[in-house]
């Protein structure tokens, strides 16, 4: 197979299912040799299986490509080592992580239990940390050793770590937790050749089908389907390639036949007295600032 990313070494966590799956399939039609995590845990983190990765795996190996599953979890030192272990081992290099593996627990924050926060927590902000942090020692330890790699990491946040989203918040704040790893991530690593940018997609997956299940649903008598994971990969495995030189510290959203740059915080209306404000008076600054101001768009799920 030969593509934007032949010669290249991809590990995408998560990869089982839905948009990993998909990512996977699309990195090796575009040539790159893939190591295929998943843990195959249920929607909500019970239970394992190694079928999904192997699954993942065999499909590509099928088509021509080259593949590896790798069922260990990512969410602990030892199995985010050992994924890019895996990836030298097979391969001999590594160039690319896709940071994707994920599940929900949904619950209103007055009914959200503790173990449900950092299940969440866990998989989603932890098991982007841990794969990042031993990708990233590699390839710092290469750019020291003179061999600068072209190194790329796409991290997976979500609309509902920009903008909240009702019933999610452990979610939520994993997902905006990722955006924040993303811009210290690119801040620290360009230096070694790393460039690290996330995306924010839209799509038709284990996750969404019972939220979206109405909006989700797959166009009778075909045509194209808006909400197929397949959509959001082809801007995955532009991020994962060397054509993406010069672009890192980026949140994208991607959405059926849609990319948005996202463009975050910064400095908006504001008011400076040159000296400390009475309550009262912070008050009135605060009400006139926010009249000034462009409204935020609206939560999602709130009504």
């Amino acid at each position: 197979m030969a593509g934007i990313c032949t010669g290249r070494v991809v590990a995408v966590t998560g990869a089982g299912r839905g948009l990993g799956r998909a990512h996977a399939l699309a990195f090796a039609a575009e040539g790159a040799r893939v190591v295929v995590n998943d843990l195959g845990v249920g929607l909500d983190g019970s239970g394992t299986s190694g079928g999904p990765a192997q699954t993942v795996a065999d499909e590509i190996t099928a088509a021509g490509g080259q593949a590896v599953a790798h069922t260990r979890d990512i969410a602990t030192s030892r199995g985010a080592a050992s994924l890019v272990a895996t990836a030298l081992d097979a391969f001999g290099r590594l160039d690319t992580l896709v940071n994707n593996a994920g599940f929900l627990r949904d619950r209103m924050l007055v009914n959200l239990d503790e173990d449900d926060w950092d299940s969440v927590m866990r998989v989603h902000l932890k098991g982007h940390f841990l794969p990042l942090k031993h990708a990233a020692a590699h390839w710092r330890a290469e750019a020291k050793a003179g061999r600068t790699p072209q190194a790329r990491v796409i991290n997976t946040s979500s609309g509902a770590g920009l903008l909240g989203s009702v019933g999610q918040g452990n979610y939520a704040a994993a997902k905006a937790g990722i955006v924040g790893l993303t811009l210290v991530a690119a801040a620290e690593m360009g230096r070694y050749g790393v460039q690290v940018n996330a995306i924010a997609p839209a799509a038709r997956t284990r996750m969404t089908e019972r939220t979206f299940a109405d909006t989700m649903a797959a166009p009778a008598g075909g045509g194209f389907d808006a909400m197929a994971p397949e959509n959001v990969s082809p801007l995955a495995v532009w991020l994962g390639s060397a054509a993406s030189e010069g672009v890192t510290g980026r949140v994208f959203e991607a959405e059926a036949g849609r990319i948005t740059l996202m463009e975050g915080w910064r400095p908006g209306p504001t008011a400076d007295k040159a000296a400390r404000w009475s309550p009262a008076e912070a008050g009135e600054a605060a009400t006139a600032l926010v009249a000034r101001a462009e409204p935020p768009l609206p939560v999602y799920g709130a009504h």
